[in-house]
């Protein structure tokens, strides 16, 4: 099936273009906003060849696995048939946005992880990117102390500290722009005062107010980057709301120059003197607790939180719960320099592909070519750090490879915070996410090698664990659920 193809079933069985509000994709998904629940044809979307899984738990929207690559294919084709994306339909779809997420506390928690999911999965590419580039500019510095004296080296350490400044630097401004675009404002005005927060200003303003700390700016109540990026996050946000308001009041005539001056200056104060230091305060509370359960200086205490984060991450995944962590994330590279959460719940990944190949083998000896040749399609995103494919095509399917994989990948987040790997980034992980491993107390090739070594740990362990948990019957079981006969 082309990829042209593939895309028209999925419009079909969603009820067609015209029950399709808005779709974008991420790294395994296609996103799709649509008018009416009861028009998508969920069981046959699932047996569609090249889908992997359907998750429609959401009023007016679900989630369609197709795997890496081949989402951004699927939209680039609804494009083309004009279905339009998320933040051209930002305005419409924040208005409906109560009724679609309904209530409770489990609700409102996943209507706010996706929220951070739109507004950071465009930016993952740049993420990703500034994270290897900084990464691999510090392997550089620690294993040839001298690189200064090689021009090559130099030229390479310039190179790739200068893209990752690229991206690290106007971080807030890139949040703020998408901030916009999610929640139907100005995305250049949402940039404007992602930026702003940034600047020597804000400085300048907090000593006017006597808020800032001459000795210890630190310490300042106000200051430039208080807040990081949640507070261009959430300043945007106020911003959108206040914009709407001024738009509705100001004559269409004058709108194009007096709304855009009106919105920043009615949104940088109470952002200067309100949200950034509030949300300062619940920056360097999230980085203490982190910090308590993730870089303690207990072995112990971070063994246990290792094991735990990562256990328990495929269950987050699954839930669609992992895109609050972003957040946690982002204060924590921009407060600290550095992620130590990361490493222990990228090594999820490594305990499906262990218990992936322990069900492989089983499979095999079965007879059940069918689930091998699902295995094998899907284990090499599984490596270079994609987990979604296994996840929704094998593991969770199963039922318990998936709790046995969370289980081995356990072991080795607790070895991984054992030995205080940290990252540069979030975003890679697998083989791709060892470059990125280079932060820590041991330095960076050290803390490469045990990134590493945690891998090889989670996936044995996946394996072992795997192999003795998972039965006979359990493949079957799998194999009478699918809706293609084995072949």
């Amino acid at each position: 099936m082309t990829y042209e193809e593939l895309s028209k079933g999925i419009i079909e069985c969603v009820g067609g273009m015209e029950n399709i509000a808005s779709a974008i994709n991420c790294m395994t998904r296609v996103r799709i906003h649509v008018n009416r629940d009861d028009a998508v044809k969920d069981d046959e979307l699932r047996a569609l060849e090249g889908v992997l899984s359907v998750i429609h738990n959401q009023q007016g929207y679900l989630e369609v696995v197709v795997g890496p690559g081949k989402s951004r294919k699927c939209i680039d084709v609804f494009r083309t048939l004009g279905i339009p994306s998320a933040a051209q339909e930002a305005r419409t779809t924040s208005e409906r946005s109560e009724e679609r997420i309904g209530t409770g506390v489990r609700a409102r928690f996943k209507a706010i992880s996706k929220t951070f999911a739109q507004i950071f999965a465009p930016l993952i590419p740049g993420v990703i990117t500034a994270g290897i580039c900084a990464g691999v500019a510090s392997l550089i510095s620690q294993v040839v102390p001298g690189y200064a004296q090689h021009k090559l080296l130099a030229a390479a350490y310039s190179l790739l500290t200068g893209i990752s400044a690229a991206f690290m630097t106007y971080l807030t401004a890139w949040a703020g722009y998408r901030t916009a675009e999610v929640f139907g404002g100005t995305p250049i005005l949402g940039g404007m005062v992602g930026m702003f927060m940034t600047l020597e200003n804000v400085n300048t303003l907090s000593a006017i107010a006597g808020l800032y700390n001459e000795a210890q700016p630190l310490n300042a109540i106000l200051r430039s980057g208080r807040g990081g990026v949640l507070a261009a996050v959430v300043g945007v946000w106020l911003m959108c709301r206040i914009e709407t308001a001024i738009r509705r009041r100001v004559p269409d005539a004058l709108d194009v120059v007096v709304s855009p001056i009106l919105t920043l200056f009615a949104t940088v104060i109470p952002y200067v003197f309100v949200v950034m230091p509030a949300i300062g305060l619940v920056s360097m509370g999230v980085c203490r607790v982190v910090g308590v359960v993730a870089a303690s200086s207990n072995p112990f205490i971070r063994m246990v939180s290792g094991f735990v984060g990562a256990a328990l991450f495929l269950p987050m995944v699954a839930m669609g719960m992992h895109h609050g962590l972003v957040a946690l994330y982002a204060v924590q590279l921009e407060t600290q320099g550095y992620v130590t959460l990361y490493p222990a719940l990228a090594m999820a990944g490594a305990g499906q592909v262990g218990a992936a190949v322990a069900i492989a083998i089983k499979a095999k000896r079965m007879g059940n070519m069918r689930l091998c040749r699902v295995i094998n399609g899907a284990l090499p995103a599984g490596v270079v750090g994609v987990g979604e494919p296994l996840l929704y095509g094998v593991t969770l399917p199963m039922g318990r490879p998936f709790i046995t994989a969370g289980i081995g990948a356990g072991f080795g987040g607790a070895f991984v915070m054992l030995m205080e790997v940290a990252a540069t980034t979030w975003g890679p992980s697998g083989i791709l996410g060892t470059f990125v491993m280079t932060e820590g107390p041991r330095g960076a090739a050290l803390s490469i090698a045990c990134y590493v070594i945690g891998l090889i740990i989670s996936c044995a362990a996946a394996f072992l664990i795997t192999s003795v948990s998972v039965h006979d019957a359990d493949i079957t079981q799998w194999m009478h659920a699918q809706a293609a006969p084995d072949a």
